[in-house]
């Protein structure tokens, strides 16, 4: 089992930028592909990105795509979500989510992930 904690969260204008970041303890991430969701108040959790063990693929949420960019670092263990151009439909809770292991591909359900972080608010303002 993995625990996962998301930081970075906050309060941006429309068109800002925001990192947010997923750090793993337990076990090594190395063997999971990793994603990251959001929930709106009211609203179905989201898909918005993925990657896979090594970093050398990644899949995007279509409403994401050119603006978000998911990367890892297998080092430290960490997982962040860049994200550009910012929109007040982008407000959510995002959380990040470790794949269950041995699963090559990049799952865009989220019962293919086994290990959920608790989240972190991002709030764009208009």
């Amino acid at each position: 089992q993995v625990q996962l904690v998301e930081s970075g969260g906050g309060l941006v204008q429309a068109g800002g930028s925001l990192r947010v970041s997923c750090a793993a303890s337990g076990r090594t991430l190395t063997s999971s592909a990793m994603g990251w969701f959001r929930q709106a108040p009211g609203k179905e959790r989201e898909f918005v990105a993925g990657i896979n063990r090594t970093g050398g693929s990644t899949r995007y949420g279509d409403s994401v795509k050119g603006r978000f960019t998911i990367s890892r670092d297998n080092g430290k263990n960490t997982l962040y979500l860049q994200m550009s151009s910012l929109k007040p439909e982008d407000t959510a809770v995002y959380h990040c989510a470790a794949g269950q292991p041995n699963i090559v591909d990049i799952p865009t359900t989220p019962q293919l992930y086994s290990d959920w972080g608790q989240g972190t608010q991002v709030t764009v303002s208009s």
